[in-house]
């Protein structure tokens, strides 16, 4: 079974979100991407929600969000349960968003970065594994916060 890829961007991330399905298209083969699901709505929120809640769901492996800085998509998309989303404007820290944060949704700031820019983070976050170990120990306390297991 194949890679599917939920996405969604607000109104200044569409330049963004079309260099990423590009992109995406390009190395589906490479990556086993099997589908890229478009989620839209009104407000960055609704956006970040529903593609937070399809990879919360299973229906998608991972997500990617872009809206002005990544932080507002990020915050919401991280209120919904076994979502870690990351703001990542580099290729480094998405690299690292997925080896010390395990990250399953990615956010991206159409204002802080470039459309060109997109496909060496995208890159980067698809092709670092979790490390592990320590960090699956501290994932795992926030995990329990989910399940109302620590105050």
């Amino acid at each position: 079974m194949g890679l599917k890829i939920a996405v969604g961007c607000d109104h200044t991330g569409r330049e963004h979100l079309d260099a990423l399905k590009k992109y995406l298209s390009e190395v589906s083969l490479n990556y086993g991407i099997e589908e890229v699901t478009e989620f839209g709505g009104e407000d960055y929120p609704e956006i970040a929600l529903k593609v937070a809640g399809a990879v919360s769901s299973r229906a998608a492996g991972k997500g990617v969000l872009i809206c002005g800085t990544g932080i507002g998509m990020c915050i919401a998309a991280n209120k919904v349960k076994g979502i870690r989303s990351a703001v990542c404007n580099s290729p480094e820290i998405a690299a690292i968003s997925r080896k010390h944060n395990d990250s399953n949704v990615i956010a991206l700031g159409a204002r802080l970065i470039t459309a060109s820019s997109v496909p060496q983070i995208i890159e980067e976050w698809l092709k670092t594994d979790f490390e592990g170990g320590r960090h699956a120990v501290r994932l795992n306390k926030i995990a329990a916060v989910e399940m109302d297991l620590l105050p």
